[in-house]
């Protein structure tokens, strides 16, 4: 009587759902939209209805209930949007586990990239990938700490390469480097070439910084944590971008922090600013490699880390190994 009621026949020898309604269903379930979720999946919209409703034959239960304005998830669908979910994890991981196991360094790898590493070390990247692995399609994706880290949960992307430590159940890090943050100012400042700047130089300083989500920012102000730097102390954010927080600092409105492989990229032409060095031991940032703990292409990502570690080597970092991390 209840399937009747939801107008949904079900069929004792239907065929078993497909992986594209399944994919169909998770989107709607997860957008409650059937545009965006159409858009999502690269489906038009009505065969993304069409698959939801050849589902819903097919397993017997109403999954959604539509109405002029919205869209909603019934019982049975909130609880079957789980399992559908489950299964295309499932299905995802095996393929993933069968392109690892024909060859390594073949096929799609999807690498997550964040703003403040992309533009200064993607060129040995790329360069490295065009030399060693010509037979692995390299997909870029340059997003911010969090969204990369729902890629690689969500399967969007393969592989991370970002500033750590991240924290994060369900990630393995990859150390590759350590490098120094300099301090960059107007060409006259005080501090301009000097390569023995105490920390405690942050604390009052007029300090700019990168916007709220960035993961360089929460370094900057930890450093200046440490240099004792008190909430009161004037901190700045104004930019979106390095580029732009120094073209900010050549304007004389304060100073700003830079890991030292952006400092010849983004100072490199400009006679309007200087750059200091902190004494030792100078505020660090460490970035690495990241991949979902027990990936199928774990093996193959800890031998890009050793080519990376050996083709930094020109670039004004520390290569760090799996030992030196634990250390």
């Amino acid at each position: 009587m209840s399937q009747a009621n939801q107008g949904i026949r079900p069929k004792q020898h239907g065929k078993q759902p497909s992986l594209s309604q399944l994919r169909a269903f998770t989107a709607v379930a997860e957008h409650l939209h059937f545009r965006d979720a159409a858009a999502a999946i690269g489906m038009s919209q009505p065969a993304l209805s069409g698959a939801v409703s050849t589902l819903e034959e097919a397993l017997g239960v109403q999954l959604i209930e539509r109405t002029t304005r919205k869209v909603l998830l019934s019982p049975a669908g909130e609880r079957l949007a789980v399992r559908a979910g489950a299964v295309l994890d499932a299905v995802a991981a095996l393929m993933e586990e069968a392109e690892a196991v024909r060859a390594p360094f073949t096929g799609v790898l999807r690498l997550g990239v964040i703003p403040t590493v992309a533009p200064y070390l993607l060129p040995t990247v790329l360069r490295l990938v065009h030399e060693r692995y010509p037979d692995l399609d390299l997909q870029v994706h340059e997003e911010q700490t969090s969204s990369l880290l729902e890629g690689l949960a969500a399967g969007r992307l393969d592989l991370l390469l970002l500033a750590v430590p991240l924290g994060v159940p369900g990630v393995t890090e990859i150390p590759l480097f350590d490098e120094d943050f300099v301090l960059v100012m107007e060409q006259e400042h005080w501090l301009g070439g000097r390569s023995d700047i105490p920390r405690d130089a942050l604390r009052e300083l007029p300090l700019l910084l990168l916007d709220e989500g960035h993961c360089l920012r929460d370094q900057a102000l930890d450093i200046c944590r440490e240099a004792g730097r008190t909430q009161g102390a004037p901190v700045t954010t104004t930019a979106a971008g390095l580029s732009t927080l120094v073209q900010l600092v050549a304007g004389g409105l304060g100073v700003t922090l830079l890991p030292r492989t952006a400092v010849t990229v983004e100072t490199g032409r400009n006679e309007a600013l200087a750059t200091g060095y902190f004494a030792d031991p100078a505020p660090t940032r460490r970035v690495a490699l990241a991949m979902r703990t027990g990936s199928a292409r774990g093996g193959e990502f800890e031998e890009l880390a050793a080519a990376l570690r050996e083709a930094m080597k020109p670039l004004p970092v520390r290569p760090v190994g799996a030992r030196d991390a634990a250390s």
